[in-house]
């Protein structure tokens, strides 16, 4: 009876708990479902008509260019000056046309010249416009339009005169932006909004009116979601509300189908825990009645007492955690040394170094890479105060011989108070300086520890990548700013400027682009071969014709520098090779020949054969290499330094053509010919049969 009584009692309070269980998470469920759903469906009206506004918006400024381009047109400008003028409005009609625009006038002053077939008060849209600026909103008074538009002025002996377009925004546009958000748009006139009666969208208006931007709602009655975008113009008029709809029935029947399933799921668990529980109160009752008759008798003192291991595995568990408490208490000694050990083979093991102070900062352990980075003897530092230890450098600025160990500068103090610190040091090693950030933890149980991270390599990659950031908005800052210089130029002479001085102009904007395009290339071509993602394309290509495109590249160069390109090559020169990459090298080499070399001084590319090989040479009359420099040239960012005569590149070029053409299988060097002329030599495998 009395194990019925424990059974039935555990299957009933399972059932309990998944009833419960089950019930929470269904009303939770429900709550978040009609949460997410009616979210979603608001979001889907604020997009919609955050779209129509922003869609208005750029009409706006749309209009402004229209007016602009009007205001150009060559052949407005003579049916101005002519007599009656009767011409200006079909060309205004055909202008609205083409730009759908809805309407379109010439004013001389404030007085209307001509305008298209739509009547809108223009005298009204004018005295606004002077108001508002070149853009402008506005709903004329006496009127139910709004109007967005813009006004420009026509240049020259025609100053006084003006031109301006409009949008309307009517139920044709509101079906334009039906069309672009997915959803039902209505434009409202403010003041057709201001007479209507109150209705179920008034709430709606009003907050959207009140918070300036949108506002969006629930309109229960009605089974829909709305939201409300007011449209102000510059001078903070209320112009119109974009008004935006969506349905929520079918929101509310997905919502309640998942609901329902929600249910019928949960019922069917709770059915099933029932049965689960019965079953499972009967099968612990019993081994839970063994084990407390075993637990009984080890309480009277009877040890030999088998426990019973039958049942659960949690009843099992319990069993077997019994049987080993005796043992465990043997061997927790053991256990304890173990660990210890383990915890000094963690401490030694690890990359950053490790040491402990006590409350009076005298050290009390110090790991083996600590010792290391600070170049003394861990039994050495033992019972020395840390400052003496580790000779942390003053901040900047500091009197001389301030440590921060004197200080509240100091992390071990600091994270007394806090809890926690971390601190970059320099500390005085034997070695030199070293740059470390110390992360000290609070105290426990009288010890205080921290971890030192050298970080001396970290920082001279980072003032690397700072060199080659600068030098990156250098290389890129100086052609910018010469072709700013020949654009400037170009635009102020244009109509003025003799055709020599534009081609003098183009050509430096030509030459300026050549080179931002390499500068580009190279840094582009960097990132490939750091990334192993430089392919080559091996086909059969002739030599002569990548030399000549590369000549068409760099021709402009050239021609600045009045240097001529003199090519000599053997014919039909064939070989198995990437057209394109090959050419990069060749562009790279001419254009650092020509960079060097002075000015009218030939450039001279020549090849021969040599057995299956091909050898190409590129040589200059320039200053020459650096001395005993002539592989260091080929290193990343390697430039020439003071023997460049003009501000370098980033000092890629030559790196990026070792690269592809050790990928072709050949190699590149440089050097200094009997006759003193600078040669760069490219060796490559021949084509078979060539």
């Amino acid at each position: 009876m009395k194990r019925n009584s424990l059974g039935w009692r555990l299957a009933a309070s399972n059932v309990l708990i998944v009833l419960l269980v089950a019930a929470g998470i269904s009303y939770f469920a429900t709550d978040m479902l009609r949460s997410l759903a009616d979210g979603q469906q608001k979001i889907r009206v604020q997009l919609a008509g955050a779209n129509s506004r922003a869609e208005i918006t750029r009409m706006a400024e749309d209009s402004l260019t229209y007016s602009r381009v009007l205001a150009e047109r060559p052949p407005l400008r003579r049916l101005l000056g002519e007599s009656g003028r009767e011409g200006v409005a079909p060309f205004l009609r055909r202008f609205c046309e083409t730009s759908e625009l809805d309407g379109c006038a010439v004013f001389d002053g404030a007085q209307v010249v001509a305008a298209s077939d739509t009547a809108l008060p223009w005298t009204q849209l004018y005295t606004v416009a002077a108001e508002q600026g070149e853009r402008f909103m506005a709903v004329p008074p006496g009127t139910q339009l709004s109007v967005i538009g813009a006004v420009s002025k026509l240049p020259a002996q025609y100053a006084s005169f003006s031109v301006m377009v409009v949008h309307l925004l009517d139920e044709k546009l509101a079906r334009v932006l039906e069309v672009h958000s997915g959803l039902p748009v209505r434009i409202i006139n403010f003041r057709a909004y201001s007479g209507m009666p109150v209705n179920e969208f008034t709430s709606l208006h009003s907050q959207a009116m009140t918070d300036g931007r949108f506002a969006v709602q629930r309109i229960e009655s009605l089974g829909l979601y709305a939201s409300s975008y007011p449209i102000f113009s510059s001078s903070g008029e209320a112009i119109a509300l974009i008004q935006t709809t969506a349905s929520s029935k079918e929101t509310d029947r997905a919502v309640s189908s998942l609901v329902s399933r929600l249910i019928v799921t949960a019922c069917v668990f709770a059915a099933l825990a029932v049965i689960a529980g019965v079953l499972l109160g009967w099968r612990v009752t019993k081994p839970t009645e063994a084990l407390t008759d075993a637990a009984v008798r080890l309480g009277q003192g009877d040890f030999a007492t088998s426990i019973p291991t039958a049942g659960p595995a949690e009843i099992g568990q319990l069993a077997r955690t019994m049987d080993d408490m005796r043992r465990n208490l043997v061997d927790l000694n053991a256990e304890l040394r173990h660990r210890e050990a383990e915890a000094q083979v963690v401490l030694e093991a690890v990359v950053e170094g490790v040491y402990a102070v006590d409350e009076e900062r005298n050290i009390r352990y110090l790991n083996p890479q600590a010792a290391r980075l600070l170049g003394i003897e861990a039994r050495e530092a033992i019972g020395k105060f840390c400052g003496d230890v580790l000779k942390p450098c003053g901040p900047p600025g500091s009197a001389s011989g301030t440590r921060p160990c004197t200080t509240t500068a100091c992390p071990i103090l600091r994270a007394r108070q806090a809890g926690g610190a971390q601190s970059v040091e320099q500390l005085q090693t034997s070695s030199g300086n070293r740059q470390t950030v110390i992360t000290s933890s609070r105290v426990v149980n009288g010890l205080q520890v921290q971890v030192m991270r050298d970080e001396t390599e970290l920082e001279g990659v980072r003032r690397a990548r700072d060199t080659v950031l600068a030098n990156v908005s250098h290389e890129f800052r100086t052609p910018l700013a010469a072709q700013l210089a020949s654009i400037e130029l170009l635009r102020d002479g244009l109509k003025s400027s003799p055709p020599e001085k534009l081609e003098e102009l183009v050509l430096s904007l030509e030459r300026g682009t050549l080179r931002l395009t390499r500068l580009i290339d190279n840094l582009l071509e960097s990132v490939r071969i750091e990334s192993g993602q430089l392919d080559v394309r091996r086909q059969s290509i002739e030599l002569g014709d990548v030399i000549e495109d590369a000549r068409v590249l760099v021709d402009a160069l050239l021609q600045q520098r009045r240097q001529p390109l003199v090519v000599d090559l053997p014919e039909h020169l064939g070989l198995q090779g990437d057209a394109t990459r090959l050419t990069q090298v060749f562009v790279n080499l001419i254009a650092n020949a020509s960079k060097f070399a002075p000015e009218g001084s030939p450039i001279r590319v020549g090849a021969r054969t040599e057995g299956q090989t091909l050898s190409v040479w590129i040589e200059d009359s320039g200053p020459g290499l650096p001395e005993g420099d002539t592989v260091g040239i080929f290193e990343r960012f390697k430039r020439g330094g003071t023997q460049e005569p003009e501000p370098g590149g980033l000092g890629l070029g030559l790196w990026i053509s070792r690269s592809i053409i050790e990928r072709h299988g050949g190699s590149i060097s440089a050097a200094r010919t009997a006759d003193g002329f600078t040669r760069f030599t490219i060796t490559l495998p021949i084509e078979p049969g060539a």
